[in-house]
């Protein structure tokens, strides 16, 4: 089970840069969904990789889905080698995307992104049109399957 509070105070903490993605920011927005972790598109220099690597250190982030004993190791220069990482953590799953489809990088998203209550954090998320538009252009049946909710609740004024 993720502890989404305690992962996105964990980084609000460090200062880390971050936008709240996919089901967590459909959450922030109205949604009735559940998901299973947290996704966010980080900034991609190298202090905020500093950051993320530090607030994640003492949570024994490791690849999720692949075989126990694998060697991996977890710092800034493994993230600037990388661009997307799914990851299990002591805190839950976390996905880590340096970019998203129908939406870019952090910097391509940070103008539309808000400023949002999600779980018990105030963080920035995709804006609720960015974020249809990012669950159209990934196009897996789990996205198109929560765009006729989104769009419910965009046309209700959320």
């Amino acid at each position: 089970m993720t502890d989404f509070d305690a992962l996105l105070t964990t980084l609000w903490r460090h200062d880390v840069a971050f936008i709240v993605v996919g089901g967590a920011a459909a959450i922030a927005h109205g949604s009735a969904r559940f998901t299973q972790d947290l996704d966010l598109v980080y900034l991609r220099t190298a202090a905020n990789l500093d950051r993320l690597a530090a607030a994640l250190a003492d949570h024994k982030p490791y690849l999720r889905g692949v075989p126990p004993g694998l060697p991996f190791i977890w710092d800034a220069a493994t993230l600037a080698r990388g661009l997307n990482f799914t990851l299990v953590t002591s805190l839950g799953d976390i996905d880590l995307l340096g970019e998203i489809p129908g939406g870019g990088t952090y910097e391509e998203l940070l103008a539309d992104a808000v400023e949002l209550q999600v779980f018990r954090t105030r963080c920035l998320c995709l804006s609720l049109a960015q974020l249809i538009r990012a669950k159209r252009a990934a196009g897996r049946p789990r996205d198109l399957e929560a765009l006729a909710e989104l769009e419910a609740i965009e046309e209700e004024g959320g």
